[in-house]
């Protein structure tokens, strides 16, 4: 099968459309990845809810999922049903999981396409069942998803949705690649409701507001808000960390593993140095021979009583500290955790952690919600439906 072929095929596939017509749906899609689409799919989730308890949500198509009673679903479907109790079955909001190998197997064999079209549809009409809205939340830029023919645009189009793009803060890249995105939704033929500028810089909201409304208007894209960035969103807590040094807990566990961690302070100054900086949300790293470290943090913890010394110790290159250490470790309520990679590869790794929100944040989702209610124009998205459904009547 040629190229122009498989796409023929591709477009047929098009053609087989979900049965549901009347539910109004709404494509979260971004510039590219950790712009913010599952924040805004929670946030927009939220504001929905408000005008009406019939809200649905899909990801059609998932790159990181995990498996709940062995059915593969998409990280974002559980964090947003365990928020938000969605009352839609999980294989529905999550029907295809994109594994290490599917790409490959899919170009051996195209002919798939049928089936995963079969199978979205058949996912969103159960999704969207009875519901006023859903949120359908892409994998990334309008492009991604190709390889397979069913990029983000292909799935806007096949679900017949209107689509929000999500992009980072400033002005010339993110306008420039909403620019991008939107010439391949447009010819898809997929109506762009609005953009929304995410991760602001407080200081520059005014200027960033203005000049992107600017930009956007010679594009014919509605302004629908800009997100300032909020440091508690990017904030890991102690259990994220382990995950992402592939440590292990020698302390601490049951009550450490919501810590936020705010900074981390490497273990290259004497004990002496590290006593302005023993305060919660702080992260020691260091190795566990450097036993002046913590026993300065031992002292800080004896002198805090109730209140918390600082928010973690993470010891490095797997090296233990003497077991009369470890004892009294052990008699605190001080998280410890331990991996094997040395202080300075830890910091870069925590450095660079891509921060997703998690059920277990209850912290952040109040924010989540608020955000979105104070700086997106909710009023444009619910009009862009009712206009719609205004000329429908009216070609009646």
């Amino acid at each position: 099968m040629n190229d122009k072929q498989t796409s023929d095929k591709g477009m047929e596939s098009l053609l087989k459309r979900p049965q549901n017509r009347t539910t109004k749906r709404i494509f979260i899609a971004a510039t590219r990845q950790n712009d913010g689409k599952t924040t805004t799919s929670l946030a927009l989730f939220s504001a929905l809810r408000s005008l009406s308890d019939k809200v649905g949500f899909i990801k059609p198509i998932g790159q990181r999922f995990i498996e709940v009673d062995g059915v593969k679903v998409d990280e974002d479907s559980v964090l947003l049903d365990a928020i938000f109790n969605v009352q839609v079955p999980m294989e529905a909001m999550s029907p295809i999981a994109i594994d290490p190998t599917f790409t490959r197997r899919y170009l051996e064999n195209p002919d798939g396409l049928e089936v995963l079209v079969d199978r979205l549809c058949r996912a969103f009409d159960r999704a969207a069942y009875e519901k006023d809205y859903i949120i359908v939340e892409g994998t990334g830029h309008a492009g991604v998803g190709s390889v397979f023919d069913l990029s983000n645009a292909h799935v806007a189009k096949l679900l017949d949705a209107k689509v929000i793009i999500v992009a980072g803060g400033g002005i010339g890249r993110p306008i420039d690649e909403i620019a991008i995105n939107k010439a391949l939704f447009d010819r898809m033929g997929v109506p762009i409701i609005g953009a929304l500028i995410n991760k602001v810089e407080p200081s520059k909201m005014e200027t960033i507001r203005k000049y992107c409304d600017l930009a956007l208007r010679r594009m014919g894209i509605p302004l629908l808000g800009c997100i300032p960035k909020y440091m508690e969103l990017t904030e890991p807590n102690l259990a994220q960390v382990v995950d992402e040094v592939g440590g292990r807990w020698l302390n601490g566990r049951a009550n450490g593993s919501t810590e936020r961690i705010k900074r981390f302070v490497m273990g290259a100054m004497t004990a002496k140095g590290f006593i302005e900086y023993f305060e919660e949300g702080v992260l020691i790293i260091t190795p566990g021979d450097r036993e002046d470290i913590l026993f300065a943090a031992l002292a800080a913890a004896a002198v805090a009583g109730e209140k918390k010394a600082l928010s973690g110790i993470l010891l490095t290159r797997n090296v233990l500290p003497h077991p009369k250490v470890m004892d009294m470790i052990a008699k605190t309520n001080i998280p410890v955790i331990i991996c094997s990679e040395d202080s300075y590869a830890v910091a870069s790794r925590i450095n660079n952690m891509t921060i997703k929100t998690q059920p277990t944040d209850t912290d952040k989702i109040p924010i989540i919600k608020s955000m979105i209610t104070e700086n997106l124009d909710i009023a444009t998205i619910i009009d862009t439906f009712s206009q719609a459904e205004t000329l429908s009547s009216g070609d009646i």
